[in-house]
């Protein structure tokens, strides 16, 4: 029956194998049961409650994609998201409960855009280069959040990253790292979890992480955050912005990190579109219309799928294991925490280096296409934002064609792709344009 229904052997793989990938995906990703909190507490909202709701979220939306788009794809509410969401749009203008409904009308014209197709030919007006280099920038994009967890890279006043020092919880990540390599040399199923565990086990060890005083969650309580939502107040002219900002942030983080991973999880047909690619977006939509009538910021997939599905996870059996493991984090919150970031972080320093194999597909031949897949990886990591990133791959490509005389060449979709990207890259410059303006007037 599990066979049938996830097409197991089809997509070459077993119970086992799905069961591991999903376990992985979950660890590799389960410090958003505590980070999401920390973020939307600053913005006065009850951190208990927002531990039950988080869970809730990735569980309920990545056990969705599991069931009905049968893919090793999870959702939680979007890190980077959440702090637009905290620190950008709750102001003195803005409260949280208002917010909330901005991302609730966001993730309405999402879900409107699905229906239309419009976010399907997104993807498929993005040329073959640009995809895989979406993979690529990801990759070091995920590199680059591992080895800030691990301690290996640290912020610096003059170069703003530099090397950290080695201390003892780098070199007990590092040795996770070094198993985790190993393991992938010889071919064991599972390499990045055992990593994982064996730093952990490490940590524990030598008393760097100390063991909960309870295992079991105090509470449970959704309710001083849950249907609070104010649609009719963020119906307001002055609110676009925050609207718009959250709909384009959100659109091409789901449609980078799904192509990336998609493509991964060998999920492209023959003309490489992606299987069930309509599913997947309408699940993200939805997702984030839930989470904020529940009370979190937008819902989305995670690039750490991609970790899951490097251990093997083709199936929607992988999402499944994933999504039961959040809903269980839900009583057993204080033993997630005890798995430090500096044991999950070499598995995302590993998923790096296993999605920037999509090199090999850019064509660094052709400059009209090498020049904005390079923009497209060098800016998802360095400004720390795949949606930043795609934005000026997008407008660069769009630019080269229109000076080499070649505008013909740029589907209408792609139009508007480089459209979106160029409003949401200058939305926040157009203050200081027009002061400059009046300056030199």
């Amino acid at each position: 029956m599990i066979d049938k229904y996830f097409k197991l052997r089809e997509r070459q793989t077993s119970i086992k194998i799905e069961c591991v990938a999903g376990l992985t995906t979950f660890l590799t990703m389960a410090y958003i049961i505590c980070v999401n909190p920390a973020i939307l507490s600053a913005a006065g909202m009850d951190k208990e409650a927002l531990i039950a709701v988080t869970c809730i979220m990735s569980g309920a939306a990545t056990l969705t994609v599991g069931f009905l788009a049968n893919a090793p794809i999870a959702m939680a509410p979007g890190l980077g998201l959440n702090s637009i969401f905290a620190y950008l749009v709750v102001s003195e203008k803005m409260d949280w409960p208002t917010a909330l409904g901005v991302v609730f009308i966001a993730g309405l014209f999402f879900l409107i855009l699905t229906g239309l197709g419009l976010r399907r030919r997104i993807v498929e007006a993005i040329p073959t280069s640009l995809i895989s280099a979406i993979g690529v920038g990801i990759g070091l994009f995920i590199t680059f959040i591992g080895l800030q967890d691990l301690g290996l890279i640290v912020s610096d006043e003059n170069t703003l990253v530099t090397a950290g020092p080695v201390t003892s919880t780098v070199l007990i990540g590092l040795l996770g790292l070094l198993v985790m390599v190993y393991l992938e040399i010889k071919k064991v199923t599972g390499s990045l979890l055992v990593g994982i565990a064996t730093a952990t086990v490490l940590a524990i060890v030598f008393r760097l992480v100390a063991l909960p005083e309870q295992y079991i969650s105090s509470s449970l309580d959704v309710s001083p955050i849950a249907f609070k939502l104010n649609i009719i107040g963020a119906l307001k002219w002055g609110f676009f912005g925050s609207i718009f900002t959250f709909m384009f942030i959100d659109m091409f983080d789901s449609v980078g990190t799904l192509v990336a991973c998609c493509y991964k999880a060998q999920m492209a047909d023959e003309q490489g579109r992606i299987r069930g690619l309509d599913k997947l977006l309408t699940i993200d939509a939805i997702a984030t219309m839930a989470g904020a009538v529940l009370g979190t910021s937008p819902t989305t997939a995670y690039a750490e799928s991609a970790a899951g599905i490097e251990q093997g996870g083709r199936t929607g059996l992988a999402s499944i294991v994933t999504g039961v493991l959040f809903l269980l984090a839900l009583a057993f919150v204080p033993v997630v925490e005890i798995v430090p970031k500096y044991a999950t972080a070499p598995a995302l320093v590993m998923v790096g280096l296993f999605m920037a194999k999509e090199v090999k597909r850019i064509d660094l031949a052709n400059l009209e296409e090498a020049f904005p897949s390079f923009i497209i990886i060098v800016m998802i990591a360095l400004s720390y934002s795949i949606s930043t990133g795609l934005a000026f791959g997008f407008v660069s490509f769009t630019l080269l064609k229109i000076i080499l005389g070649k505008a013909r060449d740029v589907k209408l979709t792609m139009w508007i792709i480089a459209i979106l990207s160029l409003i949401f890259l200058t939305m926040d410059q157009i203050p200081n344009l027009i002061e400059s303006i009046k300056s030199i007037m």
